[in-house]
């Protein structure tokens, strides 16, 4: 067997290798031993640690060794052989080795449910003592690779990272919400729980990184976890309820199942009408599928005030909760405004809601252009009306007080709304209230 004049490491594959015995034995005290920076290599003899070396160029003479003489009975001068293993140890650091934990539970304090997190970052390792890393985690190996240290060591690596995650959410109170703002802290932590771990084997913690904390929706119930948080967000940033949510699929199946495609227009139609009491707490019982004024609030007692207590006609607020305002259209320009002006913004006309639906009504409109509810007119309150400004009259008036025009002091004119009735008409024209 031919002896080996010279022996060093220089890596080629790809990755991070920790350690790496040379193939060869049968070395000499001319044998040159080449180590490189970030390396040390380490000689050992029937079991026994000869010597260490650092970077350098180093001869294996019994200068080098003294135990080669007590061991082999080597002289001094000469080329003598001998048998030894030659390991080398890298120290390089190396910051890229990839973590990730299994599924782990917690109590969300942001939820105040269960939800499932994982996490995942990367940590850097670096071989501080190459005797006790040799002969604790290499072993009879001939080369151990960052693959061999991830897995021997996966199951207590991830026992004791998801205990201390979840032991640093549940002390400090961190929510899901929140603990990316918190991700160096928990590495920190991390840090200093981990680092006597790898200290006795020989390995310093040099880093380590948790780069993200969140839902684990590997899982069905993971994903319904995902899926109900993004609901949430959505309905906060809209603004709408979970209620609404609902009313909103509801309308849209109606569209998808009627006439095909998007429905047509008979599935716009159902949509619509399925939607009238949207904003209202409820569906719409009266306001029928055509109804024009579908975007109009329900109202109740008193007139102009919003309906309080259980179900309207028009499904009003349960539990006597407020109605909210919401926009009726003028019927004087057609534009619209909130229920709780008493004028309308782009035309000035007095607000006169029906005390049914909250559309809003001409003053002298009888019944409600909507949902056909009687309303109280002027004449009704206790008067006639000027025929000229339709304002009302006090009983007797010679003149309108409103626009100063005389009042004709005639039969002719009806005794409910005040308009001219010709003569021999038995109801009037306008209201239909009989001559008195």
């Amino acid at each position: 067997m031919a002896i080996i004049d010279c022996v060093q490491w220089a890596p080629q594959e790809a990755g991070t290798i920790y350690a790496w015995k040379y193939p060869a034995t049968n070395l000499s005290t001319y044998t040159q031993l080449i180590v490189q920076e970030s390396q040390e290599a380490l000689l050992f003899s029937k079991g026994q640690l000869m010597q260490k070396f650092g970077p350098g160029k180093h001869t294996l003479n019994t200068e080098n060794i003294p135990v080669l003489r007590s061991l082999f009975g080597i002289p001094f001068g000469g080329k003598n052989p001998f048998t030894a293993e030659v390991w080398f140890v890298n120290k390089i650091l190396a910051y890229n080795i990839p973590w990730r934990t299994t599924r782990m539970m917690i109590h969300d304090n942001d939820y105040q449910t269960q939800i499932p997190l994982y996490a995942s970052g990367q940590y850097g390792l670096q071989v501080k003592d190459a005797e006790k890393f040799l002969i604790k985690m290499v072993g009879p190996r001939a080369i151990f690779r960052d693959s061999d240290l991830t897995e021997q060591f996966a199951g207590e690596f991830t026992t004791k990272t998801k205990a201390s995650i979840l032991q640093f959410m549940i002390s400090n109170r961190i929510g899901i919400k929140q603990v990316s703002a918190f991700l160096d802290q928990i590495s920190q932590h991390l840090r200093e729980v981990m680092n006597p771990f790898w200290d006795d084997l020989g390995i310093e913690l040099t880093r380590f990184y948790v780069s993200d904390i969140d839902v684990d929706d590997t899982t069905p119930e993971g994903r319904k976890v995902r899926e109900a948080i993004g609901q949430q967000s959505s309905m906060s940033i809209t603004g709408h309820t979970w209620q609404q949510e609902q009313m909103f699929g509801t309308a849209n199946n109606a569209l998808s199942g009627l006439g095909g495609g998007q429905g047509g227009p008979l599935g716009a139609v159902v949509a619509l009408g399925m939607m009238g009491g949207f904003g209202g707490g409820g569906m719409a019982a009266g306001g029928g599928l055509m109804n024009p004024q579908y975007q109009q609030p329900t109202f109740g007692g008193q007139q102009g005030q919003p309906m309080q207590g259980g179900m309207g006609q028009q499904g009003g607020m349960q539990g006597g909760q407020q109605q909210q305002p919401k926009m009726v259209y003028c019927a004087n320009c057609s534009k619209q405004f909130p229920s709780n002006h008493a004028f309308c913004p782009n035309c000035g006309k007095k607000y006169n809601p029906c005390p049914n639906c909250g559309s809003d009504n001409d003053e002298q409109a009888r019944r409600c252009i909507t949902c056909g509810q009687a309303l109280a007119g002027a004449a009704q309150a206790g008067g006639n009306l000027c025929p000229n400004c339709r304002a009302p009259l006090a009983p007797g008036a010679a003149f309108c007080s409103h626009c100063g025009k005389p009042v004709p002091q005639t039969s002719d004119n009806c005794s409910r709304c005040g308009s001219p009735m010709k003569p021999g008409a038995k109801f009037c024209p306008r209201c239909g209230a009989p001559r008195s």
